[in-house]
């Protein structure tokens, strides 16, 4: 995820210049405009250790976080909370999710909700 209270930061896939489906942008492309850490946790869907990472404490006012892969908007500032479990978290998407997928995750033997950005598949997190 990124912020922004104005215009977004230019995301991974516009810095690529492809004219094509987000979605399909390859592993090495991805690999070019994404840091180790982003890579990690949107393309193979790795975690941050709780309370580690940046957007964990931070609250803007009058803000939106969007997707780091492709720009999407994903949550407005307004809706994020404090859940003490050390990652981000949202009361609820911007506009019913229109560019969130959720989908069933049964790994490490628990039984949760993984969230992704419906238009390049990053990884986002879980509900939980």
């Amino acid at each position: 995820m990124s912020t922004s209270k104005t215009n977004s930061p230019k995301s991974a896939f516009e810095k690529l210049g492809l004219n094509k489906n987000p979605k399909e942008v390859t592993e090495e492309e991805w690999k070019k405009v994404l840091t180790p850490e982003q890579f990690e946790i949107t393309r193979k869907a790795g975690t941050e250790l709780a309370f580690t990472g940046k957007y964990d404490k931070h609250f803007i006012s009058g803000g939106k976080y969007v997707c780091i892969c492709c720009g999407a908007d994903l949550f407005v500032s307004e809706n994020k909370f404090n859940s003490g479990c050390g990652w981000p978290a949202f009361s609820k998407s911007i506009e019913a999710d229109k560019n969130i997928t959720r989908l069933p995750d049964h790994s490490f033997g628990r039984i949760r909700t993984e969230v992704r950005c419906s238009v390049c598949n990053a990884h986002l997190g879980h509900v939980f």
